[in-house]
């Protein structure tokens, strides 16, 4: 990555809707000078999606973190929570705990729910210790990537839970998965 690619980055983290045009001519270069640039970045230097700001839509975030007992059991459980639209980021770290996820949901008796259920990471085989911190304030930027899942179709959640028969979903204390045709929420 050069001081052009750097600009260009840095253009559109201003404004993720500038057109090759105004990009170019805030660089001095040819449009299809900077699209050359922008396609040989897209090949995984960087990738251009929306974001979500998660405080205007009240959205509530928090950080799992978990002790797993082995590499196996950490490699099942990002694999089977790899398409959950709730999990926003898994992160392995060394240290006590070894698996982290950063993880939202609409209300706090989802929060509840997805960290008590069988849709939650707490009941993974594996796990040996496992904490939840809701976050209060996010500074500086407070867009996310969160998964939308446009059409809800699905029986079962992606982690193969069926939401349809979970007591916290059919007591109105979830709003199920949002992958799912029994999801409730707003998203």
């Amino acid at each position: 990555m050069d001081e052009k690619d750097r600009k260009i980055i840095s253009i559109l983290q201003q404004n993720g809707k500038a057109t090759l045009s105004q990009i170019a001519e805030k660089m001095g270069m040819s449009a299809m000078g900077v699209k050359k640039r922008l396609d040989k970045l897209e090949k995984g230097k960087i990738k251009l999606t929306p974001l979500l700001n998660v405080e205007e839509l009240g959205i509530i975030t928090a950080v799992v973190a978990m002790e797993v007992e082995s590499s196996d059991a950490l490699r099942k459980i990002i694999e089977k929570f790899r398409d959950c639209p709730r999990i926003i980021k898994f992160f392995v770290t060394t240290g006590s705990y070894n698996l982290f996820a950063l993880i939202y949901a609409e209300d706090y008796h989802s929060l509840e729910s997805i960290t008590l259920e069988k849709c939650s990471l707490r009941s993974q085989p594996g796990i040996r210790r496992y904490d939840i911190f809701p976050i209060q304030e996010i500074f500086y930027d407070s867009y996310l990537d969160i998964k939308v899942v446009a059409e809800k179709e699905r029986e079962d959640a992606p982690c193969g839970v069926f939401c349809g028969d979970c007591y916290r979903y059919e007591s109105n204390r979830c709003l199920g998965c949002p992958a799912t045709k029994f999801y409730r929420g707003r998203l």
